[in-house]
């Protein structure tokens, strides 16, 4: 099934193009990955499919709803964490979480099994009596992502869920997202690459309001995956090895070569001519290493390529 669908999706402000023909399908259960630079239409894009916003022009489906439909029966299906969510600062975790399911026309027997439940969920059943006024920002992340879920929505969307957070809030917020694979599906953009490369099912990169890719983040990998081997020589052969480093881009089965320090990456065109050649050359030319490994590509590299692909176009 698809729990997000959009067709052509525009959104236009003056002479911005915000959002300019977004045309993408999330399938429902997993944790889509919503990438982009700041600036690129991330944000904007969670605020029309949350119906906060109209578009321009172009379709786009949530849950089954038309986002251009009746938002309350839009808001019935979704939860929405903001990039800064805002709270009664006032209230408690418990009392907040009561207030937004009367919101929602939870009975009281409701609302109270459904606090209990975010609130342990959230891990803040501990300060679940103390004002919120005093939280820190790992903690409020945490109460917006459990009062998003008050309602259990079919698709939960998250603005940049972790951007501000230190390590340890960031690992919390991500490892509650990861458990709610299956249960919901999540829709999640943020311009960090290595929080969409550790929970992400599917990979969406969007670079100034247009889609550059979406696709499974195994296929993603796999479909732009650049062979290359990260060597390093000990000090005392750093002359022979810089040699040896500049004569590589002149042999067939070698992409390029970035030379740094006591440091090479050698990006290869022919993996199996690389294995072959790559080792008895540098012994050949008297080189002695510390480090020798092939080298795995990330997200990142694949991201930094296709957006830099996008800025020469």
């Amino acid at each position: 099934m698809t729990a997000i669908r959009t067709e052509g999706l525009r959104k236009v402000y003056g002479q911005v193009k915000a959002l300019d023909g977004l045309t993408l399908s999330v399938e429902a259960g997993t944790i889509f990955g919503f990438l982009g630079p700041n600036g690129a239409g991330k944000s904007t894009t969670i605020r029309l499919l949350t119906g906060l916003a109209r578009p321009t022009a172009g379709s786009g489906w949530v849950a089954g709803v038309d986002i251009t439909g009746a938002r309350g029966q839009l808001a019935r299906r979704i939860g929405y964490l903001p990039e800064e969510p805002s709270f009664y600062t006032w209230m408690t975790p418990a009392e907040f979480l009561d207030h937004v399911g009367r919101t929602f026309g939870l009975s009281a027997a409701e609302r109270k099994t459904r606090t209990r439940e975010l609130l342990d969920l959230t891990g803040l059943t501990p300060v679940s009596k103390r004002r919120i006024a005093g939280f820190s920002r790992g903690m409020r992340q945490r109460l917006g992502l459990a009062q998003a879920l008050v309602n259990r929505p079919d698709v939960l969307l998250l603005d940049e869920p972790a951007s501000a957070l230190d390590p340890a809030g960031r690992k919390e917020v991500l490892e509650l997202i990861t458990g709610l694979r299956g249960q919901c599906t999540v829709f999640m953009s943020t311009h960090i690459l290595t929080d969409v490369e550790r929970v992400c099912d599917t990979v969406g990169i969007l670079n100034h309001g247009k889609l550059v890719i979406e696709a499974r983040q195994d296929e993603l990998l796999a479909r732009f995956v650049m062979p290359a081997f990260d060597l390093e020589c000990e000090p005392v052969s750093q002359a022979a090895f810089l040699n040896w480093a500049k004569s590589l881009p002149g042999q067939k089965w070698v992409r390029s070569v970035k030379l740094e320090g006591t440091s090479a990456r050698v990006v290869v065109k022919d993996l199996v001519a690389a294995r072959r050649c790559l080792l008895p050359q540098v012994v050949e030319a008297g080189v002695t290493l510390r480090r020798y490994e092939t080298v795995t590509p990330s997200l990142e590299d694949i991201f930094l390529r296709l957006v830099g692909q996008e800025e020469a176009k």
